[in-house]
């Protein structure tokens, strides 16, 4: 009987963050107040003690890149986990606006953590960024839609963030929006083009970029056949996004904090 891929060996550079000690779904509940974690009946127990290693280094290098506590990353207690269960049929990776939930396959979500954690901030930030967002929005997407902004720093600081993954400096589509709708266009679908997915492949690219590596986490925004169909960001716009996205995270990290103190 072959392996899983959960298997396999995912490269990380990051710093320790359990010295090699053994850790468990529930631990992770614990540390970062998920509101629930859900794992698969057909997940062995050998495969629930690697994921969860897996899951607790991944996480853990995520606040460490973005600059956020615990609190950040499980959306202030109203993000579930789940691994081997909960998925959408035909995606490696799925979030649930309705459940708020967080779904890897068990086989295939590996390098999507960062992607999907990126859909589950986007739901959660809209009603806080927007006046007039409805429960099942998006922030990227009301803010396509001109949806008004709340007035307040951080959020003047996403909107930016969204403005230069949108548009050029003349207020017109820019590359990045022009590849991912031609993607569409080629393949007769409407995804790559949806400003939700846009967002969370440049956070994707964003992450991959840092110098912490963890092939868990997230890979395939330089090399992969999405990459060469041109629907990451590129050049001076991949650079430029990666600077304010982690401006902005390292804001809120600083706000969160202050607040807490």
């Amino acid at each position: 009987m072959t392996q899983g891929r959960i298997h396999q060996d995912f490269y990380r550079n990051g710093p320790s963050h359990r010295d090699g000690a053994d850790v468990t779904f529930q631990d992770i509940r614990k540390l970062f107040n998920f509101s629930s974690i859900t794992i698969g009946k057909w997940v062995t127990a050998d495969e629930q003690q690697i994921a969860a290693n897996l899951f607790f280094d991944a996480l853990y290098d995520l606040a460490t890149i973005l600059n956020v506590n615990e609190q950040v990353l499980s959306l202030n207690g109203t993000l579930s986990l789940a691994f081997g269960s909960g998925g959408q049929k035909g995606a490696s990776a799925h979030y649930n606006s309705a459940r708020r939930q967080l779904a890897l396959a068990k086989n295939a979500g590996a390098g999507a953590l960062a992607h999907e954690w990126f859909h589950a901030f986007d739901h959660y930030i809209a009603p806080k960024m927007f006046a007039d967002a409805g429960p099942g929005s998006f922030a990227s997407q009301a803010w396509l839609d001109n949806v008004p902004l709340n007035p307040h720093p951080l959020n003047e600081k996403l909107s930016n963030c969204f403005s230069s993954l949108f548009l050029d400096n003349n207020n017109r589509p820019n590359d990045y929006f022009v590849r991912s709708v031609e993607a569409d266009r080629a393949l007769k679908i409407y995804y790559y083009a949806m400003p939700q997915e846009m967002a969370a492949r440049a956070f994707e690219a964003c992450v991959q970029d840092h110098t912490i590596k963890n092939a868990f986490l997230v890979q395939g925004t330089k090399r992969s056949t999405e990459a060469r169909l041109g629907i990451y960001p590129h050049g001076n716009l991949r650079i430029a996004l990666n600077e304010s996205l982690m401006l902005y995270f390292y804001q809120l990290g600083v706000a969160i904090s202050h607040k807490q103190s």
